[in-house]
């Protein structure tokens, strides 16, 4: 009788088990591709996005399939360009995308770029300042960025926080390139700062830190995401799954500081020393419904806006409960 070396034995048990399974899985269907190869998404602050452009520029897209292309937004309104289809997912501050989807403007969250951390956004003064507490002004005038933005929030929040009446925060728009002049001409008392304007006022004028607007209610707080119209989400299902997978993996890349730190000056005005003394938030690798919510409760209650949002509702359907 002729003995079946286990060797076969093996083999066979595994036909056996797998009928033409073996085969048959070359011949398996393979996920549809992406709805659009290209996608065009607008960036603006650096330091917020960050992995994203590092993700860009190291083929990461391209590996999923996806020519993402960067369109700088610079001083333009990243929410503006997406409804008017210039864009196809813009990066904005999150209170820019509460205030449109609160608006009526159908939003789908792509994506959490950035939330603050120590020192990252703050209220600064100059050196000779009469302003050396929150609370010794009754009515101050806070240079900010602009009067219905993150920056906004933050002042009036920090300093309510502190004792000082939210309603007689009186502020006055200033780009942060512009604030140290603002400050120095005594047309403001305080500016709300972010990085890399902080350690550059710090490091050329002395600068000096009145609060940390990384506190109290706005406490690790989120700054800004990516956004997607309701309508391009809806077409375009795949496209924007791929596209938040890598952007996932970015943000888990950035969790490591120096990975930003050294990439900044290829992709921004910040010198490698400055780029080695900011502060730097965190780069959050989840859509969280809760930590957003945030956010949005705080711009009700502050009267940024005139009804509760349901952020949830805004989430794709993978985050949906």
């Amino acid at each position: 009788m002729k003995v079946i070396g286990p060797a076969f034995a093996l083999v066979a048990l595994l036909f056996a088990s797998t009928g033409c399974g073996l085969f048959q899985s070359a011949d398996s269907p393979q996920p549809p591709p992406p709805e659009r190869t290209t996608l065009r998404v607008g960036v603006a602050t650096p330091i917020d996005t960050a992995p994203l452009r590092i993700a860009a520029a190291s083929g990461k897209f391209r590996e999923a399939g996806l020519n993402v292309e960067l369109v700088d937004l610079g001083t333009d309104d990243g929410v503006a360009k997406l409804t008017s289809g210039r864009v196809d997912v813009t990066f904005a501050s999150d209170v820019s995308l509460f205030r449109a989807a609160a608006a009526g403007t159908a939003l789908q969250l792509q994506g959490e770029a950035y939330t603050s951390g120590d020192n990252t956004i703050a209220l600064v003064t100059l050196p000779g300042s009469d302003y050396r507490e929150p609370t010794s002004k009754k009515s101050p005038k806070i240079a900010v960025d602009r009067t219905d933005d993150v920056g906004a929030l933050t002042a009036r929040s920090v300093l309510a926080t502190a004792g000082v009446d939210p309603a007689k925060v009186r502020l006055q728009a200033s780009p942060f390139s512009q604030m140290p002049e603002v400050l120095q001409s005594g047309g403001a008392d305080a500016a709300v700062m972010v990085e890399p304007f902080i350690t550059q006022a710090e490091k050329e004028l002395g600068a000096q830190i009145l609060a940390d607007g990384s506190s109290g209610a706005t406490l690790d707080f989120p700054a800004s995401g990516y956004a997607a119209t309701g309508a391009f989400a809806a077409a375009n299902p795949r496209t924007l799954a791929a596209f938040r997978r890598v952007l996932t993996q970015a943000q888990l890349a950035a969790a490591d500081p120096a990975t930003v730190r050294d990439a900044l000056p290829s992709f921004s005005d910040i010198d490698a020393t400055t780029a080695a003394l900011i502060s730097l938030g965190s780069y959050p690798t989840t859509l969280s419904a809760t930590r957003l919510q945030r956010v949005a409760d705080l711009m009700h209650s502050s009267g940024q806006i005139p009804n509760r949002l349901d952020v949830q509702a805004m989430l794709p359907v993978e985050n949906q409960p």
